[in-house]
Order: structure tokens, then C-alpha cells, then sequence
């Protein structure tokens, strides 16, 4: 069913290992911070998904380029005759809609509205289908995943899927039949192919070799580790033990 599985985006890996080893900036701490939030969000969606039956195909973190645009699909499930087009939220705390605003109420601060953003990405892919002559209806919607999350004034004419209505949502799918044929998987096929892995949008920090802290760090709480027991490392603040050879390998891959 998962044709395509989820991995932690390249920009929030780089982050988090610059976040051990530099002072990160305000700005790039909070673009850590909504990153890791938003993953963490998108795989609470796919612990969902699991629960999905009949035949469908679910393809998760597509990049795509639609006339000299990127268009980025959290989540996408083809089902027979109908696609869904899940851009997933992790937003805590209350908010409310004014016009076209997003604004938190505990704070004030004013985000980018997700319909917008939806609405964009459901014409890039529109524009996408009729390049390729897929005649397939898509259903775009806001999927919060967040049970501490509340949206006030929410217009009930918009595609909005509230942290309440989560599980009703995969049990509404799953009450209607799916059948998948030819087309289907031929959908499926085209979106991978055309799927670019880097992220031409991405922000990182600058910075140079020399001015990172060395060492070999926790996998487990990021701190330093401090304690050589036998062929263990051994962090000094958790106590959790790593073999040598796994600690390297971990470390290469993250240099």
C-alpha cells in the first residue's frame, strides 16, 4: 500500500547535527524546531494511514516540479477513480481563522493560511494530470493532526480535516470500495518517476568545518560522550551504551 515511505528531510537532518556542533541562530533554531514538528506530524499521519484497507496505493513526501514550480504532496493516496491530496499540519495550541489570516490566539503571531497552500498545490497537480492525461478527480484537504489543536471560526465550506474527525476520515475511506486497475498504478508509477529528491528551497546555516565542536554525541540525547567501557561508548548523562563500530558508522554518515 505504501509505494512511497517517508524519510526525515535532508534539511532537518543537517540541523540537527549543526545543532550539536554550532550556536545556531534564533531564526535557524525555529526552522529546526517547525521542521521537526512537521515531520513528527506527517509520520503520526502514516501510524493512521496503517489503518487504511481495500486497495490503495499511498505515496508520502513527493517533490515535484510543475511549470518551473515545486509543488511538495505530504501525503497522496490514489484510490480507485479518486486521488486525496493531504497536506498534514502539526500546529498545537488555538488558532482561528480572519478572512484569509491564520493567527494564534495565544501569541498573536500570523502563519502562512494552509488553504492557500492548498489550493496552490491542488492546481500545480491539476496542471500536472492534464499534462499527462490522467483523468483522475483530486481531493484536496488540511489535515491537522494535532489532538491539541483547536481552529476557531472554522468555515465549514473548506476543505479542513480537524483532529476530531481524524479517525472518521480513514473509517469514511475505508467504507468506500476501492478497486485498483491499470491507470491506477500507472498514476502511481508517473508521480515516482517524476519525483526530485533535493530540495532546491532549502536553508542552511553558514558555517565552516573548523568552527564545529568534535567529538562523538549521543544518538540517543545528543550529548557528548564521555565513558569508554570495553567496546561501548557510553554517554555520561543517559548512561546509554553504543558499540564502537555502530557509533563510527553513525558518525561517518552524518560527516
Amino acid at each position: 500500500m505504501f509505494l512511497k515511505n517517508r524519510t526525515e528531510p535532508e534539511e532537518l537532518l543537517i540541523l540537527k547535527h549543526l545543532n550539536k556542533r554550532m550556536e545556531l541562530t534564533p531564526n535557524d533554531r525555529k526552522r529546526l524546531t517547525n521542521l521537526q514538528r512537521g515531520y513528527e506530524g506527517e509520520v503520526q499521519f502514516d501510524h493512521l494511514a496503517k489503518n487504511i484497507i481495500e486497495e490503495r496505493y499511498i505515496l508520502n513526501d513527493l517533490r515535484l516540479e510543475v511549470n518551473d514550480s515545486e509543488l511538495q504532496i505530504d501525503s497522496f493516496i490514489i484510490s480507485q477513480g479518486i486521488s486525496y491530496l493531504l497536506d498534514v499540519k502539526n500546529f498545537y495550541g488555538d488558532f482561528y481563522i480572519d478572512g484569509d489570516k491564520f493567527i494564534s490566539m495565544k501569541t498573536g503571531e500570523e502563519y502562512k493560511n494552509p488553504l492557500d497552500q492548498l489550493k496552490r498545490s491542488a492546481l500545480l497537480l491539476r496542471q500536472l494530470f492534464n499534462y499527462y492525461n490522467f483523468n483522475f478527480v483530486i481531493e484536496p484537504y488540511v489535515f491537522f493532526i494535532n489532538p491539541e489543536f483547536t481552529l476557531y471560526q472554522a468555515p465549514i465550506d473548506q476543505p479542513i480535516i480537524l483532529p476530531t474527525q481524524n479517525d472518521r476520515f480513514i473509517r469514511e475511506l475505508n467504507e468506500t470500495p476501492s478497486r485498483l486497475n491499470e491507470g491506477d498504478k500507472k498514476l502511481a508509477q508517473t508521480l515516482l518517476s517524476l519525483h526530485q529528491p533535493k530540495n532546491r528551497y532549502q536553508k542552511l546555516p553558514d558555517y565552516r568545518y573548523e568552527q564545529l565542536r568534535k567529538g562523538m554525541f549521543c544518538g540517543e540525547c545528543g550529548c557528548l560522550f564521555s565513558i569508554i567501557d570495553h567496546l561501548d561508548l557510553v554517554c555520561g548523562k543517559c548512561r546509554k551504551h553504543e558499540k564502537f563500530e555502530s557509533a563510527i558508522l553513525r558518525h561517518t554518515e552524518e560527516y
